[in-house]
């Protein structure tokens, strides 16, 4: 075995490493021109992988197997193209084996790695991988800083706002076609999915609450310099019981979130004030940003926010949607598809 890869649970440790050693070999069976190598990233490589226990069965496992892609430099578009159409089969074939969805990212080269090696993802990824086909991380992430926690950019932060906000707005989309349940008997808190049912949107609704309730503790640890690569270390440093109950559910997630969803989006809209407070220089004006912008969207967007990096644009426009439990805006979502 590689590496412990579920939360203290050897048998789906087992069930991750038997599963990563047969995909390798299908990978390196395709011999994919212009493709250097395969690794596990995510919390299955960082023995944080989620476990759903199941009384009288084998446990299952409840989080994405995400692997990460890397291409030679100098790979063209096209060639990342048929990287990514090569391994689809394999995602399908794993994702309907398994239960949960076996993801490959885009093909990255090594110096687009480089070029983002201060993003939360990328220095998650090279201090906690598995090697699976092709050449080594060791190789593969060789020029790659590894750099502090507490050295993350405060705009990782903002990052993390706007893919949890992104998720609130989807989890009250899903909502409204499953059937989610309260002790409160109050419609409006979204907080119970029972998993037997097969209902999968009440289970991304209790998922994605979650998320918000972790991405909101992990924001504020990064604005203030305090971000710790382990969910436990973070935990202890934020000393908050939410988001101990949060780390605690991603672990062994339960019918029942951690709270419901209005008890999320205020936790959400309180990190976005208090990171806006703390880090006046997030909103800093730039030829750059708006040439990005524009490059990207063929249009200038809203004036009010011209000039601002991408992100800090989306967060601006989300917040509106996410506090009055809006649908999300087409163009917003478009926004945050192209810049998370």
């Amino acid at each position: 075995m590689t590496a412990p890869h579920a939360y203290d649970c050897p048998a789906a440790d087992r069930l991750v490493d038997d599963a990563i050693r047969a995909i390798g070999a299908e990978i390196d069976a395709l011999a994919i021109p212009r493709l250097l190598g395969v690794v596990l990233g995510g919390g299955y490589a960082r023995g944080e992988g989620g476990v759903v226990d199941a009384e009288g069965s084998a446990p299952r496992l409840s989080n994405d197997l995400d692997f990460y892609v890397v291409a030679e430099d100098g790979a063209s578009p096209a060639d990342l193209a048929a990287i990514a159409a090569e391994l689809r089969p394999v995602s399908e074939k794993w994702t309907a084996r398994l239960g949960v969805d076996v993801d490959f990212s885009p093909p990255k080269t090594p110096w687009r790695i480089r070029h983002d090696e201060e993003r939360l993802m990328i220095q998650e990824l090279v201090h906690g991988y598995c090697d699976v086909a092709g050449r080594p991380g060791a190789e593969l992430f060789r020029d790659v800083a590894r750099r502090d926690p507490s050295a993350l950019p405060a705009m990782e932060a903002v990052r993390l706002l706007v893919n949890r906000g992104a998720g609130l707005l989807l989890a009250a989309e899903a909502a409204k076609s499953s059937p989610v349940s309260d002790s409160s008997s109050e419609p409006s808190n979204l907080r119970t999915f029972e998993p037997s049912n097969g209902d999968e949107a009440a289970g991304f609704v209790a998922r994605n609450i979650n998320k918000a309730i972790l991405g909101c503790g992990d924001a504020r640890l990064i604005a203030r310099g305090g971000y710790r690569w382990r969910a436990e270390e973070r935990a202890e440093a934020l000393g908050e019981p939410l988001y101990a109950a949060a780390v605690a559910w991603k672990f062994r997630p339960r019918p029942e979130s951690v709270c419901d969803w209005e008890k999320a989006r205020d936790a959400w809209l309180s990190a976005v004030d208090g990171i806006g407070s703390a880090h006046a220089t997030l909103r800093a004006r730039s030829l750059r940003a708006v040439l990005r912008w524009i490059a990207r969207r063929r249009t200038l967007g809203a004036p009010r926010t011209l000039g601002l990096d991408p992100l800090v644009r989306i967060l601006d426009e989300m917040v509106p949607a996410v506090r009055d439990r809006a649908p999300f805006p087409p163009s917003l979502r478009r926004d945050w598809e192209i810049f998370n």
